[in-house]
């Protein structure tokens, strides 16, 4: 007989703190960041200002925990930022790497999109999202840095995957800039999995399955 797996029990403290993660996700699904207050985050987790301030120094605080949260869901989307496996194409990989950002985003659509807009007016958040995305960009130079058959277009891979990044990140949050007005994400998504593909395999297997 297998045996019943015995339930995790949360404390109160734990279910306060999540309470107020989820408050602030969902609440930036109605307002910016800028509009938010502890009073009303607590409000909306159900916690007095006092539970608040034991948990987190400031709405910000809890931002970099959602942030965080964002990045352990890439790193399992993506095995970690594995290298390219046995028999995976060049163009898979690129599919692959693109898809697993799509997925992050699409998971956290109004905490990324809300951070997009902020950063250029809230240095705190700007700050936030450099680090968020610092620590995927080193890890994405080091995937490069394994590949035998990687052919980057520049030999200065840092600033090539930099530009990249920044591509992939206003085309996920679906700036008009980057996809239009009106237009099918999807569209400028394959775009960006096809400068994966030449900006580091250069253009090698070009199929984007």
């Amino acid at each position: 007989m297998t045996a019943e797996p015995i339930p995790v029990r949360r404390s109160r403290g734990d279910r306060q703190r999540e309470a107020i993660v989820t408050a602030v996700r969902e609440l930036l699904e109605e307002r910016s960041f800028a509009d938010l207050s502890v009073s009303t985050i607590s409000e909306r987790a159900g916690v007095a200002r006092s539970g608040f301030y034991f948990y987190f120094d400031s709405k910000y605080a809890v931002l970099a925990v959602i942030l965080a949260e964002a990045g352990e869901l890439l790193d399992r989307i993506t095995h970690h930022f594995a290298p390219r496996q046995p028999g995976e194409t060049p163009s898979e990989c690129a599919k692959r790497m693109v898809g697993a950002a799509a997925a992050v985003y699409a998971t956290n659509d109004p905490i990324m999109h809300a951070c997009a807009v902020a950063r250029n007016t809230d240095a705190q958040i700007r700050e936030m999202m450099d680090d968020f995305a610092d620590g995927i960009i080193d890890k994405i130079i080091r995937l490069v840095e394994q590949d035998v058959d990687a052919r980057p277009i520049s030999p200065d891979v840092p600033a090539l995957v930099r530009s990249l990044a920044a591509t992939t990140e206003m085309t996920l949050t679906q700036d008009s800039a980057f996809v239009g007005r009106g237009e099918d994400p999807a569209r400028a998504i394959e775009i960006v999995e096809r400068l994966w593909l030449y900006g580091l395999w250069g253009g090698s297997d070009l199929r984007v399955d």
